[in-house]
């Protein structure tokens, strides 16, 4: 097994995640549990959103948030074409999801996502993991830490909405 293949089988790991969440109406995807400002909505949304804006950087393409469906689908406005990450608690609390198929919509999205992310890693070699595309701190982020990166932001976001829609009664 060489690195490309660990990387094939860790970024599909979410896609299980992704598939055990239950089913959620709106009022379940967009309720704040204990007041806390990310619904399972804004988690759902943020994990389509990291992937998506994370990827296009990498690859030049065009965000699938822009060139699918999702973004008008969502009606999320401006909020929705950010990111999330440094949204104040008013900011994750604009993130409301409505219409009957939104679960499917978000999920939908993520999964695009992560078939892009899968697509684009099989484009890859062991040597371009090595590859140095960004600094951060002063210090260089190579193309496979920022891959493990995604995949372990996405893995993160999933769980914590799947412990939220465990919660519901």
């Amino acid at each position: 097994m060489n690195g490309i293949d660990v990387l094939l089988d860790v970024a599909s790991r979410p896609k299980d995640a992704l598939a055990a969440l239950p089913s959620l109406t709106t009022d379940q995807l967009n309720h704040h549990p204990e007041g806390h400002p990310n619904s399972v909505a804004w988690l759902l949304w943020h994990t389509g959103r990291e992937i998506d804006m994370q990827l296009a950087a990498l690859t030049s393409d065009d965000e699938i948030w822009r060139t699918g469906s999702y973004r008008d689908e969502l009606g999320l406005g401006e909020i929705g074409d950010s990111l999330g990450y440094g949204h104040s608690p008013s900011d994750a609390e604009q993130i409301q999801v409505r219409g009957a198929n939104a679960m499917g919509t978000l999920t939908g999205y993520i999964n695009a996502t992560l078939e892009a992310l899968i697509a684009y890693c099989r484009t890859l070699t062991d040597s371009d993991l090595g590859e140095t595309i960004a600094e951060y701190d002063g210090e260089p982020i190579s193309r496979g830490t920022r891959l493990i990166s995604i995949v372990d932001d996405a893995s993160a976001h999933l769980a914590q909405a799947a412990y939220v829609a465990g919660m519901r009664a």
